[in-house]
């Protein structure tokens, strides 16, 4: 146990976790998005989609237990990524208060410093989100169940796809820096050669999600969706 504490405590055990827990979170987004895809399928499709996510279950698990699981794995991954997150900026800040100089690689050095930024860009996108089509508290034309409807009347507000566009830019700078970030951290790295591969793993990952993301927005309000 104490093995285990000194490790949490380490900046190496922290940067392992966050980095554990946000493989976890880019599964999840990834699914997600390839999920909301079915938009472009029509309200039959999208609507049976969220109803089978709201009604799968198991043989050994009582109704919506897959989903409820996954809810809490969810939960769990966002704050230990959060916290570790927070503690290792404390930390940071407390070593060395003033600024990096530039580094070499422009895309990376961009990423990096707004990374903390973009974290609470989308923490507050999450709780936006989660208000306006999962709970319907900010949708003024919330319909229960027809998630379709909720979907394209929501965007059909300009301002309202907005937020959903830059909180998806900020979301595709977090994520090209966490998963660049996330090979060193967990030992995933040869420093003897270029890290191409897992640079441009980063790149078209983050560039994949972000694009299908704003496409749901954008294609309402271009009225490819109706």
């Amino acid at each position: 146990m104490s093995g285990l504490s000194n490790f949490y405590r380490s900046a190496v055990g922290k940067k392992a976790l966050m980095a554990a827990s946000g493989i976890v979170l880019f599964g999840f987004v990834l699914v997600h998005m390839l999920g909301n895809l079915k938009l472009y399928q029509g309200p039959e499709k999208l609507n049976a989609y969220a109803e089978w996510l709201r009604e799968v279950g198991s043989p050994l698990l009582p109704h919506s237990g897959v989903l409820w699981i996954a809810r809490a794995v969810l939960l769990a991954a966002v704050g230990v990524h959060v916290v570790t997150a927070a503690q290792l900026t404390l930390r940071n800040w407390q070593a060395r208060p003033q600024k990096y100089r530039q580094r070499e690689v422009l895309e990376a050095t961009y990423a990096s410093r707004t990374v903390r930024w973009a974290g609470v860009i989308i923490g507050l996108y999450v709780v936006y989100h989660l208000a306006h089509l999962t709970f319907g508290w900010s949708h003024p034309d919330f319909i229960p169940g027809d998630v379709y409807h909720n979907v394209v009347s929501g965007f059909q507000i300009w301002w309202v796809s907005g937020i959903y566009i830059v909180s998806q830019i900020a979301l595709g700078f977090h994520l090209y820096h966490g998963l660049w970030s996330m090979f060193q951290s967990l030992g995933w790295w040869n420093s003897s050669r270029p890290p191409d591969w897992r640079r441009r793993f980063a790149q078209v990952f983050a560039c994949i999600i972000t694009l299908g993301n704003l496409s749901f927005p954008l294609a309402v309000l271009t009225g490819l969706v109706k």
